[in-house]
């Protein structure tokens, strides 16, 4: 059983900012450090009672840590996109072939865990590739020293224009751009991704690209060009096949993929000499459904894992599979893995401030699913609309009281009317 931590590792578990992953060194410190977060451990009411003052509250704020930092939870939706990311990052990766690599895309609503799932298996993937060749580049030129980033996650700029996307990529490997125009851009980052062995392309966000603006379309051309370079491009959006970005892509039934044409912007600046086309697998990260009895299995199985990794005083078993809850839990959140951890995180909280320590319907129905994040885009989807069951089941029954109006000044009609 896990111990409770000491003031000072506590205190280093808890400081300090989330590393940025569009860096090499926040992608590094994500990648070694991911699955590390120690859990309070489980105790009873009479075991927290016993504790000093002093360890219950250090024990409170572990659990609270415990509470927001619920680990990443595999589920059927997720399991399909790691199968196909895992297999297209090993294929390309291994291939020798000059052809061009094919890409994909992972669609899906905001809150859905997309960017978590692409994330867990390309560290996954960079943690094997690392250990096959003993932490060194495989493709090093004799005679330098580079960073080694078989993986590169690079965030669409909100704006996006081919020269920031150029530049968002650098920024990756802290490499300046200083005043090149975009053709030296678009070389820079080629002779990046090649020098560090980036086997892996991710560009998060990448539906924040509206395609009735002509930079943008630009950028997309861009992107293709990408994958002249011998990278696995992995593009993440929201509501991929409604956002234009397939508008000049095919579907082959054949090879159930979606062919879009070669890039202008690779024949011109001379990453091709013929006319390839670009293969893009498309996947969907879907929500919860709870209409036949395999769905409800497999939210059942996800509730009670999200279950056993609260640290509730008066918890009992079934506290989230047993009854109505399963049902009360898929109206609110309508299945969205991300408002399902929202829900539980904030309730979690409330039942420890108020002394309740147990979740039930009650006291979910206090909290309000707030969705306000600086960090998303809301004109790209990124932030969902609530389900219509989302708020709460019942509406509160206690009675407004009337305000006091003795002391009400009613003017002079007043008075003169005798009111």
């Amino acid at each position: 059983m896990n111990e409770i931590l000491s003031p000072v590792s506590l205190a280093q578990m808890i400081t300090g900012k989330p590393p940025r992953r569009d860096t090499f060194e926040g992608w590094q410190h994500y990648r070694t450090t991911r699955g590390r977060f120690a859990p309070a451990p489980q105790l009873t009411f009479t075991e927290w009672r016993a504790l000093t003052p002093h360890r219950r509250s250090l024990y409170d704020l572990h659990r609270t840590a415990t509470h927001v930092n619920l680990p990443l939870q595999e589920t059927p939706m997720s399991l399909k996109v790691s199968r196909l990311i895992n297999r297209r990052l090993r294929n390309n990766a291994l291939k020798q072939k000059p052809a061009t690599r094919a890409g994909v895309m992972v669609s899906g609503w905001g809150y859905q865990g997309k960017t978590e799932t692409v994330c867990e298996v390309a560290a996954s993937f960079e943690d094997s590739w690392l250990a096959m060749h003993s932490h060194l580049n495989p493709d090093a030129v004799e005679g330098t020293w580079d960073l080694h980033a078989p993986v590169a996650y690079v965030q669409t700029p909100v704006t996006a224009k081919p020269k920031s996307t150029c530049q968002a990529v650098l920024d990756f490997f802290g490499a300046g751009s200083q005043s090149m125009n975009l053709p030296q851009l678009i070389r820079q980052v080629a002779q990046s991704l090649d020098d560090h062995g980036v086997k892996a392309l991710i560009l998060d966000d990448v539906t924040r690209l509206r395609m009735h603006r002509a930079d943008d379309q630009d950028t997309l051309d861009l992107i293709r060009a990408f994958m002249s370079m011998n990278v696995t491009l992995i593009l993440v959006g929201v509501d991929i096949p409604g956002s234009g970005l397939l508008r000049e892509a095919r579907w082959d039934g054949k090879t159930r993929q979606w062919v879009m044409p070669s890039s202008e912007h690779a024949r011109v600046h001379g990453f091709e000499t013929t006319q390839t086309e670009r293969r893009f697998d498309l996947v969907e990260l879907d929500r919860f459904r709870y209409g036949t009895a395999e769905e409800m299995t497999a939210f059942h199985d996800h509730l009670g894992g999200l279950e056993g990794n609260l640290r509730l005083l008066n918890a009992k078993p079934g506290m989230l599979t047993g009854g109505s809850m399963p049902e009360y839990l898929i109206r609110r959140t309508g299945g969205v893995v991300g408002l399902l951890e929202r829900l539980v995180e904030d309730g979690a909280q409330e039942a420890m401030d108020s002394g309740k320590e147990v979740l039930d319907e009650a006291l979910l129905d206090e909290i309000v699913i707030s969705l306000d994040d600086p960090g998303r885009d809301p004109g790209a989807g990124e932030i969902p609309a609530l389900p219509d069951g989302a708020g709460p089941a019942r509406k509160a029954t206690r009675a407004r009281k009337k305000r006091n109006t003795v002391f009400d000044d009613r003017g002079p009609a007043a008075t003169a009317t005798g009111i």
